[in-house]
């Protein structure tokens, strides 16, 4: 079962953690934040830092930002050519999830121009960056206006066009695409654990991420070359998604790999884990066939 490592960049280090926190570098800017992972003692006794998220009394969400005046509403960042905007967010992190690098750079590698790239649940977008940038015709989609804006302003920023912005319930929008007789050359799902459609919709991960995979899987084919599954903060295990993908991807050839993502810390190299994945590679797929017209959600 492989772990991703997420090591120390110039846009993201993890300095070091403990006593149920973290203490990250974003750029020019470090920030503390609740950590539940973090069980053990930090390196040092007393972090400095430019701000601090501290979180409510609840485990599923609260708190606020206790932020320097030198912390700007947002600034840039960059993971290779792509470049982005972090800032400091109500749900505490800086809007875009760094221990995502391995499975960007994973994908990157896979992806070939033109492929067509499905990024549901696509959030402020550095992965749809990325794969744009390799040369993919990316459809990204996220339930909330928001993020699909941020993920705009950052494709402006990166000077990247052609990117198929949509804004819908990702369950409703891939049962459509199956109806339509769509394909995809990859999938990326970074599904959270509870959230609601433009409309109200109610996204239980729980309930609905077996019908949301199994639409996906129909979206591929024997040419397709991944589809990468995420989860954070949920009550599961990496080989839960592992045994998900293999049952309702049985009918393709290709490898399937499930573990943890983490991150590396600079003070001592341990290893924080942050999420799990499961994920499904045909890198042998042949040369994808000449694609249709573009469908319009």
């Amino acid at each position: 079962m492989p772990t991703l490592i997420a090591e120390p960049t110039p846009a993201h280090a993890l300095l070091d953690s403990g006593h149920g926190r973290k203490l990250e570098r974003y750029g020019a800017h470090t920030f503390v934040r609740p950590e539940t992972s973090a069980l053990w003692a930090p390196a040092a006794p007393d972090w400095q830092a430019d701000g601090e998220f501290i979180g409510g009394s609840d485990e599923d969400g609260g708190g606020r930002w206790h932020l320097s005046p030198t912390v700007p509403a947002s600034f840039p960042l960059a993971h290779g050519a792509v470049r982005f905007h972090a800032a400091p967010t109500p749900f505490r992190h800086l809007a875009f999830f760094p221990d995502m690098a391995p499975q960007w750079d994973w994908m990157r590698g896979l992806t070939r121009p033109h492929d067509e790239i499905l990024n549901l649940f696509g959030y402020t977008g550095v992965a749809s960056l990325i794969l744009a940038d390799a040369g993919a015709r990316v459809t990204h989609l996220d339930a909330s206006r928001k993020a699909v804006a941020a993920a705009q302003a950052n494709a402006q920023l990166s000077d990247l066009t052609g990117i198929r912005w949509l804004t819908d319930d990702a369950s409703k929008f891939a049962a459509r695409e199956v109806r339509r007789g769509r394909r995809y050359d990859g999938i990326l799902l970074d599904p959270p654990k509870f959230g609601r459609g433009p409309e109200g919709e109610v996204w239980r991960i729980e309930e609905h991420l077996l019908p949301l995979v199994s639409h996906c899987a129909a979206l591929l084919d024997a040419h397709s070359r991944f589809l990468v599954l995420t989860a954070y903060a949920i009550r599961l295990s990496a080989l839960t998604l592992g045994e998900l993908l293999r049952q309702v991807l049985a009918h393709l050839p290709g490898h399937i790999e499930t573990g943890e993502m983490t991150l590396r810390e600079e003070a001592r190299g341990l290893l924080l884990p942050t999420a799990i994945f499961a994920r499904w590679s045909n890198p042998a797929a042949a040369a994808r066939p000449v694609p249709g017209p573009v469908a319009q959600g």
